[in-house]
């Protein structure tokens, strides 16, 4: 049925380029009928390519994951807030960068061998304040049912945050028991044996079809596929007999496949209640994956790494009729999530800065956003994973303090440490191995003034005490430790 539509006048937050100041008013059509209702679907720990549209092997299974990214706007250069997990989530539900909020990695900052660490790092804030107004907060002023079902880990109870219903939500960042008794907070055991990515979409789907008398925000932040592996045996297997030796590994595809049948389930739920021709549904993750062998990928790094392995998360974005299905190769990060749909849901402009860019015009076809600077920074260690695969600038650390900006193609990481740059041209070197920063020093003064322009509008803590305990000397025995081992593998 074809919508009567108007014109809706909304005002652009964007602040990541000047210092927190609105941008002018722009315009965009959207439907008067009704708002839409709001799923948003979150993993955790999902790799770039780890899905089936878009992996780099045959081995993943996720024929409602790749269904969606048919019928929905798929974005191939879309970003994380962070490249871990509380920091990630703490941008999406403040639409804030990192510097407004302080929540920077999960606690504590100062990982690793203080032998190895150079500065002191920023104290982390764990959680976001209580006087952030998150997204489920802003959409409450439009008369919108919020409910949350997964993983909180911004604070205690995301009841006190803007929800109406949490399910399994806490300042814990992980599940160790996938099956029945979980033992999480906020969610009552089922069944021994029931599994968590099962329970968790029960939860939405019952919530859903006794919410939906109002327009509702299901935000869904699945546990999967974070560690620890453990996967329903027949699945498990089933990998083992499609090549995959490993059983971390095949544990880790037979997870991303539960997770798929669940979205699923949600998707045909959409479809029975009569919801899905009004309801936006978002897929993506937090942040890049865990590196695997099994699973190779163009990108450089995983989880915990400012290399877009750590950063780039797939996105697909379906409202039927709304939006057209397609590619988009526009750079987008999940801080623009906020004003978003603040605009969709004519919500109240929340009384603080955001930090993304309404997409309302982009989404609906009407209007390209702008082209603008994507920023990063990360005041922290976080130690490495795996010293033989992370892929970090090197073994020890999966980052050292830093921050980065993401310009049209270039991206540039300064380090802290010793003022080291790192410049990378993403249009010919998606895997970021070619270090043009002493090949090209007037890009790199360009976006070393861009990169400190934004620290000083945002207020971003930089490290620059020394650390007593730091020797430069086990260090770099360490490093090379560590290398003469990978080279003799």
């Amino acid at each position: 049925m074809k919508l009567k539509t108007l014109l809706v006048t909304f005002t652009l937050a964007l602040t990541a380029a000047c210092g927190g100041k609105p941008t002018p008013s722009s315009t965009a059509v959207i439907a008067d009928n009704a708002k839409p209702n709001v799923i948003m679907i979150v993993i955790d720990d999902l790799g770039w390519s780890d899905v089936g549209y878009n992996q780099t092997t045959d081995y993943f299974e996720t024929p409602n994951v790749d269904a969606l990214a048919q019928q929905g706007l798929v974005f191939d250069q879309a970003y994380a807030g962070a490249a871990n997990c509380a920091p990630s989530r703490a941008v999406l539900m403040s639409g804030q960068y990192g510097p407004r909020h302080g929540v920077y990695t999960v606690s504590p900052s100062d990982r690793g061998n203080a032998k190895t660490r150079k500065l002191i790092p920023i104290k982390n804030k764990r959680g976001i304040s209580t006087d952030v107004i998150t997204i489920a907060e802003s959409l409450k002023t439009a008369g919108y049912a919020t409910g949350t079902f997964g993983k909180w880990h911004l604070g205690a109870d995301p009841d006190k945050q803007g929800f109406d219903v949490n399910v399994a939500g806490s300042h814990q960042g992980m599940t160790l028991h996938y099956f029945s008794p979980y033992k999480l907070p906020n969610i009552k055991d089922g069944p021994e044996g029931e599994y968590l990515t099962e329970r968790l979409t029960n939860e939405v789907i019952d919530w859903v079809k006794a919410s939906k008398d109002q327009p509702f925000f299901a935000y869904v932040p699945y546990y999967t596929v974070h560690t620890p592996y453990q996967a329903v045996v027949d699945k498990v297997n089933k990998y083992h007999k499609k090549g995959i030796k490993s059983k971390r590994e095949a544990t880790y595809a037979a997870m991303v496949e539960h997770m798929d049948d669940n979205v699923g389930r949600i998707i045909d739920m959409l479809a029975s209640e009569g919801l899905a021709e009004n309801t936006l549904v978002i897929f993506t993750s937090d942040n890049g994956g865990y590196r695997m062998s099994s699973f190779p990928t163009p990108l450089r790094g995983g989880k915990g790494s400012y290399y877009d392995g750590g950063l780039r998360v797939p996105l697909i974005v379906r409202w039927p009729e709304k939006i057209k299905p397609g590619l988009d190769h526009t750079p987008v990060i999940n801080a623009d999530f906020y004003p978003t749909l603040v605009n969709l849901t004519q919500s109240k402009q929340p009384n603080q800065v955001l930090d993304g860019v309404d997409l309302t015009a982009h989404l609906l076809g009407q209007k390209k956003i702008a082209e603008r600077d994507l920023f990063w920074h990360f005041p922290i260690y976080l130690q490495a994973h795996h010293a033989q695969t992370d892929q970090g600038q090197d073994p020890l650390f999966r980052t050292r303090p830093g921050s980065s900006i993401r310009s049209g193609d270039w991206k540039l990481i300064q380090y802290f440490e010793n003022n080291e740059y790192e410049l990378y041209n993403l249009a010919n070197d998606l895997a970021e191995q070619d270090n043009l920063a002493s090949d090209n020093p007037s890009k790199v003064a360009e976006l070393k003034a861009k990169l400190q322009a934004w620290q000083q509008q945002t207020g971003a803590d930089i490290p620059t005490k020394l650390n007593p305990e730091y020797d430069a000397a086990i260090n770099q025995k360490l490093i090379d430790k560590i290398l003469a081992k990978k080279q003799r593998h």
